[in-house]
């Protein structure tokens, strides 16, 4: 494995520890404060709310952020779909 293919696989795996970091924090954190969270937000709860549409637009944001990511750093090194 070359220097620059190490690089790359180094920073793919920084990519998605932090995109799985924010996953955990949007998954479990807010819910587990839900109940001091418990202001209105679009007429429910905001704990609700985030239970039923907030985690779930943060989880296609982290998807379309790891793809647009992903392939640039492919670019980089010159990695196509097809190899």
């Amino acid at each position: 494995m070359s220097d620059a293919q190490r690089r790359h696989w180094r920073a793919v795996r920084w990519l998605t520890a932090v995109l799985l970091v924010l996953w955990l924090v949007a998954g479990f954190s807010v819910v587990y404060f839900a109940r001091q969270l418990s202001f209105s937000f679009f007429g429910w709860t905001f704990g609700f709310w985030w239970a039923a549409q907030g985690a779930l637009l943060v989880f296609v944001g982290l998807v379309v952020v790891y793809q647009v990511a992903a392939r640039r750093l492919d670019e980089q090194v010159g990695v196509d779909e097809a190899d």
